[in-house]
């Protein structure tokens, strides 16, 4: 075994061949060589004890990955009980309901920012929208026009309604009809809307019932009854339209 071993061999054969090396060079390319030859002539015993070496080896490395992956475990299952699928669930779902509530929130804003309370060409004014007729017309035709706008002649409940309507007229100086009448039940005066008078704003001497005179019309110096079939501007008024937020 020796014999074959031997690390002259090889190096007469390098010098057969005409090769030289440095000494040094030389003895590691040949010990480099010949290990394998050496191995395969080993004793069984030794060879046996070089696997059972390296088996040792790699199932101590194995334990050793094992062990680490068990002492996380514990670790990760507590932090996955303390967040369970039903605590993600409800995180999550509180998440979206937010974002809903945001776009919401935005929607709002600038559907408000959009909206009109009152449609064009009408005014708005204490909670109620008012357009001012541009023709003249009886005081039936009036209530009718007003009607087929889904609106009413107008009703006035208190002072500054009344100034309001008033600046109006002042500023065209045109007589208007206004929704009230005592055509059905003399004296009686009475709102388009079935509601009984409770505030007047008549003219000194008003109404005076010339010659049955029934309706009512608004002029600059307060109210005046006159016959329905004189033909005045108008007044619708309808409620104005709730704007979203507001």
């Amino acid at each position: 075994m020796a014999e074959m071993c031997d690390p002259k061999e090889p190096e007469e054969k390098e010098l057969f061949e005409g090769q030289r090396l440095a000494e040094k060079d030389l003895g590691l390319s040949r010990r480099l060589r010949n290990l394998p030859g050496c191995l395969t002539r080993a004793p069984l015993p030794l060879m046996l004890l070089f696997i059972s070496l390296g088996l040792f080896m790699l199932l101590l490395t194995t334990l050793v990955q094992v062990s680490r992956i068990q002492q996380s475990l514990p670790r990760e299952t507590g932090h996955q009980e303390s967040r369970s699928p039903v605590v993600l669930l409800q995180e999550q779902t509180q998440s979206d309901l937010e974002k809903i509530r945001q776009q919401l929130t935005w929607m709002n804003a600038t559907l408000a920012g959009l909206c009109r309370p009152c449609p064009w060409d009408w005014t708005l004014f204490q909670g109620s929208c008012y357009i001012f007729s541009q023709t003249q017309s009886t005081w039936k035709a009036a209530v009718s026009a007003c009607e087929d706008i889904r609106a009413q002649l107008v009703v006035i409940n208190n002072a500054e309604e009344q100034k309001f309507l008033k600046f109006w007229d002042i500023r065209n100086n045109k007589r208007i009809w206004i929704g009230l009448s005592d055509q059905h039940n003399e004296t009686f005066w009475q709102w388009v809307d079935k509601s009984p008078l409770t505030l007047s704003f008549w003219i000194e001497g008003e109404p005076n019932n010339i010659g049955d005179e029934d309706c009512v019309e608004l002029s600059t110096d307060g109210w005046n009854d006159n016959k329905c079939s004189a033909e005045d501007f108008w007044i619708c008024e309808k409620p104005s339209a709730p704007c979203p937020g507001l």
